[in-house]
């Protein structure tokens, strides 16, 4: 509940403590809220209970948590004992890095592994059959002598 509080900060509620309840009712401030908060805890656990015994024997592992959608979801899907959907198979087929550095390979001119294969596989052909240019191929360089065309608009 308070493990973000540093010491700073501790030690200033500490002196805001003193200074609005003063040191004699300090200690009886503390009792009382104490004594509050315990009361909450038990009409919550009893609360808890009381539900868990009116839903029935089928949902005697429910947990409240387990009503919070992010917890639902990362238990449903996340867990790797519990893989009727082939969830798993889908998460390591679909690998976002690799697609991710396979098209920046392909927006750079580099040649990647998928892609030598492919181009092995017959990739090449069919660019060529569909008569098109390779526009994921770096352009050839221009002559030393000659000057790369001025786009007016692009600068």
């Amino acid at each position: 509940m308070f493990n973000d509080i540093g010491a700073l900060e501790l030690l200033t509620l500490v002196v805001l403590a003193v200074l609005v309840f003063g040191p004699e009712k300090l200690p009886k401030v503390i009792q009382d809220v104490t004594r509050t908060i315990r009361k909450i805890r038990e009409f919550s656990d009893s609360a808890k209970e009381d539900i868990r015994s009116e839903l029935g024997p089928q949902f005697k592992d429910f947990e409240f948590e387990d009503l919070n959608p992010k917890t639902f979801v990362r238990k449903q899907l996340m867990d790797g004992g519990n893989d009727d959907l082939g969830l798993k198979e889908i998460r390591e087929s679909f690998d976002l890095r690799k697609e991710l550095a396979d098209v920046t390979d392909a927006v750079n001119g580099r040649e990647t592994a998928s892609a030598a294969g492919a181009a092995a596989a017959g990739g090449a052909a069919s660019g060529a059959a569909a008569g098109g240019p390779d526009l994921l191929k770096k352009p050839a360089q221009p002559a030393k002598d000659e000057r790369p065309p001025f786009d007016a608009d692009a600068t």
